[in-house]
């Protein structure tokens, strides 16, 4: 009985979530409340995208910008050049993530270390150089300007809105199937892994793909509804990639709804020092975060549900489908 009024909360819950999200935009019809809410959704999406690789399974890359990057000037590329509408070219945007995952995970999961961090860092400042001065194709740092789509926030928020939820569903259906098992396994204890028979180069690739997959295509959306980008900005390590970082740690590795606890943390507070403590806010900013790190090494959803309920909590490798009941 308590486990099935458990899981109509949950339900409940979750369908409560949904209605308020669907009809925030029509509710709030202030401007830059709907544009921290479209910028909530996308790091709930670059969060998730980031957790799937870096919480389940254990891989840490302190590059993901260059799926970013390469993401957004896909889909600008194609539309400046070629003159590919720009919403289907997200899903190319996507697509290209994914080309260039395959090759550096394919060479750096075979290796032991702390070298998949470390190449994922270097390729992203590679790309970012070679964007900078390959001018005759990517405009260098002049950027490449797009035209706005929609006149209204609406479409770009029911859009970011649509993201976020594909990117935690096929978190949510990863995890919960025979992959997410072997991911928690190799997160967990790579040669006992192995020693099993688990291929943990191709899971491990495979948890990048999707990865890579969804951080292109935020990547993608963010240049269309900003409608500007140059290197700096889609590659940068400490605004795209440690941010990321930031919001999956704060929030808590390993768990679905910790991405989402900690892009509101960032977006909300973040904001709100701006307003209140100027220039000052960035001092204040990393004392809060510094606080939480020390304090809840598990993340906020982590250590708020080691005495809440199981679903919750971050999972190991015997809580996966298959792992035997003790």
């Amino acid at each position: 009985m308590a486990a099935r009024g458990g899981k109509g909360w949950r339900w409940g819950g979750a369908v409560l979530g949904v209605a308020v999200l669907l009809g925030f935009p029509i509710v709030v019809s202030d401007v830059y409340l709907q544009h921290l809410a479209i910028f909530f959704l996308l790091w709930v999406t670059l969060g998730t995208s980031w957790n799937l690789l870096g919480g389940y399974a254990g891989q840490i890359s302190f590059g993901h910008a260059a799926f970013f990057g390469m993401g957004a000037y896909t889909s600008s590329l194609l539309f400046a050049k070629l003159g590919f509408p720009p919403w289907p070219g997200m899903l190319l945007g996507g697509v290209a993530g994914i080309l260039l995952a395959l090759p550096m995970g394919h060479i750096c999961f075979r290796l032991r270390g702390p070298f998949f961090a470390l190449s994922m860092l270097a390729l992203s400042e590679f790309l970012r150089l070679v964007t900078l001065n390959w001018r005759d194709l990517t405009e260098g740092a002049v950027g490449i300007l797009l035209p706005p789509f929609f006149i209204s926030k609406l479409p770009y928020y029911y859009i970011a809105l649509a993201l976020a939820a594909a990117t935690m569903l096929a978190t949510w259906f990863l995890v919960d199937s025979k992959v997410g098992f072997y991911l928690l396994a190799i997160r967990e204890d790579q040669d006992a892994a192995e020693a099993l028979g688990i291929d943990t180069t191709w899971y491990k690739l495979v948890a990048l793909m999707v990865s890579a997959f969804f951080s292109a295509m935020a990547g993608s959306y963010y240049a269309n509804y900003m409608a500007y980008i140059d290197p700096p900005i889609v590659f940068s390590i400490v605004d795209i990639s440690i941010a990321m970082i930031l919001v999956a740690v704060l929030g808590g590795m390993g768990t679905l709804w910790g991405p989402v606890v900690g892009a509101l943390v960032i977006v909300t507070l973040s904001e709100a020092f701006r307003a209140y403590f100027a220039a000052a806010h960035l001092i204040v900013y990393g004392v809060l975060i510094i606080v939480v790190i020390v304090f809840m090494p598990e993340g906020i959803v982590g250590s708020l549900a080691a005495r809440g309920p199981r679903w919750l909590r971050p999972r190991v490798a015997t809580d996966a489908p298959g792992a035997s009941q003790g």
